[in-house]
């Protein structure tokens, strides 16, 4: 699965500027302090709590934002909510584990079909088998409305723990349900392409791309794919394409500098 991009705010200071430059730091000191400020004078407000976590978040200083909705959970340990958003701060800053621990808490305490997913399917990403019985509870469960979800989970599971064949059957299960499903097309092709079934997985990818033409994942897996078949015109075709629905897309950006092409 694609991580999100991290957002980070770069403050750059030249010698020649610093008058310019100065307005805007303090800028981001007084935005950070007006919310502690609120938090502190509301702490029982989630809205605040979340305003000042998701402000750490989108300057990627993802320990202060963890520690805010740990603040939070000290003052009401049951707040699902908190521990989904601690599980999805976990995962952006690169711990399974943490975040894993975090969203079984927010299932415990009230199992959210959403985050029940999401529990699942960083279960199968970490080979966990727990992932199987997420996907059955998912199954069963009329209100979740997600057995696509499920046979998705399982998927992800099998593919993870190498049994690529068994994992093709039920991300089709998935596309057999809906066509539209973005995420089960790529990780078929995914799937394919770990298998060394290259023009296979084009096949795929071209048919996600035909749903939704700005797919921007579609492109960057064909590029992949073209670079194994050695059409590195195409892949490079792929690539930009890729970047022409997302600029931001930097593994397309790093994969064409890789082909001597600058973007």
């Amino acid at each position: 699965m694609r991580y999100l991009l991290y957002i980070q705010i770069l403050l750059m200071v030249a010698c020649n500027d610093g008058e310019k430059a100065a307005p805007q730091t303090d800028s981001i000191a007084k935005k950070e302090s007006e919310l502690i400020n609120l938090r502190d004078q509301y702490p029982d407000s989630a809205v605040i709590t979340e305003e000042l976590a998701q402000y750490y978040r989108d300057n990627g200083n993802y320990g202060s934002a963890i520690a805010t909705i740990n603040k939070a959970l000290d003052r009401d340990s049951t707040n699902a909510r908190l521990w989904d958003i601690k599980g999805i701060l976990h995962i952006e800053n690169g711990d399974s584990a943490l975040s894993l621990k975090a969203l079984e808490r927010s299932v415990a305490i009230y199992p959210q079909p959403d985050v029940v997913i999401s529990l699942g399917i960083l279960y199968a990403q970490t080979k966990n088998a727990s992932a199987l019985a997420v996907a059955d509870e998912l199954i069963v469960a009329d209100k979740a409305k997600a057995e696509k979800e499920a046979l998705f989970i399982k998927g992800l599971y099998y593919s993870a723990i190498g049994d690529k064949n068994k994992a093709l059957g039920f991300f089709d299960q998935c596309l057999s349900i809906s066509y539209s499903f973005m995420e089960a097309y790529r990780e078929k092709a995914i799937t394919l392409y770990d298998l060394g079934k290259y023009k296979e997985a084009i096949v795929v990818l071209d048919k996600a791309t035909t749903v939704q033409n700005n797919f921007d994942e579609g492109y960057y897996y064909k590029g992949r794919c073209y670079e194994k078949l050695k059409d590195v015109p195409k892949a490079i075709e792929a690539y930009q394409m890729a970047l022409m629905y997302d600029p931001n897309y930097l593994e397309a950006k790093d994969a064409l500098g890789k082909l001597g092409v600058t973007y």
